[in-house]
């Protein structure tokens, strides 16, 4: 089978369409006429022989148009750290590294996992922040080269590692408790009781309260936020209830500022989800976060990866 021949330069229109979601906004980030933009992207169809972009609102990538912009995005990230070595006598120039992430990894482990990384090598962060049950559609789509998640079906062209088991608790504080469960923890109780989700979407909350207490959302007070530091800001106020990683709280449950509601724990598995294309800083990178699970958050396995 005879290889399309790309122009990479209309896959870069597409890249900027869907970026954008905007025809003039991608043809002024490309120096280009609105009139090119399509053009491009016409042409590339037509050498596809099948639509690649879906014109709702907003602008979406067909399936097709997801591979393609996957491969760009990967072809552009590969160039951009192979860069510097083919100008030796250039200024280093900081390299872009984006991986999605969920709240609480990055509250968490994620910093110091790639700290002494970010101290070694020019490395510019975009971390992309969402549901640990969303991050991968993130990979998937191409806007990051890894992402941390709690599902282990792997991507087509992506690796899939076993990080760790995070133990997440039921917690408040001790005003908030003899206010709300005085005569106990019970869904009656909870309907009354503000807790804290990361937003209309938290699976993880909406699971636990379902399973644990038979308690179906919207008939419970929930407070939205997304950062799970306001989670432990909230609960220290004797304002709400959080499900919150133990890890996250060492110091509030060692100092008696916040306390342990009685309730299960629940443990989420993660998984670091990466290109297979991977070298170089990229490698260094998936390389310094598994090591730091296995080997700074193995007390936390309870549950054995599987």
């Amino acid at each position: 089978m005879t290889p399309l021949p790309f122009d990479y330069k209309l896959l870069q229109a597409l890249d900027a369409v869907v970026r954008e979601q905007h025809f003039e906004r991608a043809a002024k980030a490309l120096h280009l006429t609105q009139s090119a933009i399509s053009q491009r992207i016409k042409q590339l169809e037509q050498l596809v022989a099948q639509p690649l972009l879906i014109r709702t609102n907003p602008l979406r990538a067909t399936e097709l148009g997801q591979q393609l912009l996957r491969h760009f995005r990967q072809v552009t990230q590969l160039e951009r750290e192979l860069l510097p070595l083919l100008q030796a006598q250039a200024e280093e120039v900081p390299l872009g590294v984006s991986i999605a992430v969920n709240a609480d990894s990055l509250a968490t482990w994620l910093i110091p996992a790639l700290s002494p990384l970010l101290a070694e090598h020019p490395i510019e962060l975009n971390l992309i922040v969402d549901d640990e049950t969303r991050t991968l559609e993130k990979l998937r789509q191409g806007e990051v080269f890894a992402a941390v998640s709690c599902q282990a079906t792997t991507v087509p062209g992506c690796h899939c590692a076993p990080l760790c088991s995070i133990e997440y608790v039921l917690v408040c504080s001790a005003s908030f408790k003899q206010r709300y469960f005085a005569h106990g923890l019970t869904p009656e109780s909870l309907k009354l009781a503000p807790g804290v989700a990361f937003d209309q979407r938290d699976d993880m909350h909406v699971s636990y309260m379902q399973k644990e207490f038979a308690l179906e959302p919207g008939s419970y007070p929930c407070h939205t936020v997304r950062s799970s530091e306001a989670f432990i800001a909230l609960a220290k106020a004797g304002v709400a209830y959080c499900l919150i990683p133990r890890l996250q709280i060492r110091v509030e449950l060692d100092c008696g500022a916040l306390i342990t509601l009685p309730a299960p724990s629940l443990y989420r598995h993660l998984y670091w989800h990466r290109w297979v294309l991977e070298r170089g800083i990229y490698k260094r990178i998936s390389d310094a976060v598994i090591h730091h699970c296995h080997h700074h958050l193995g007390h936390n396995n309870k549950n054995a990866l599987e």
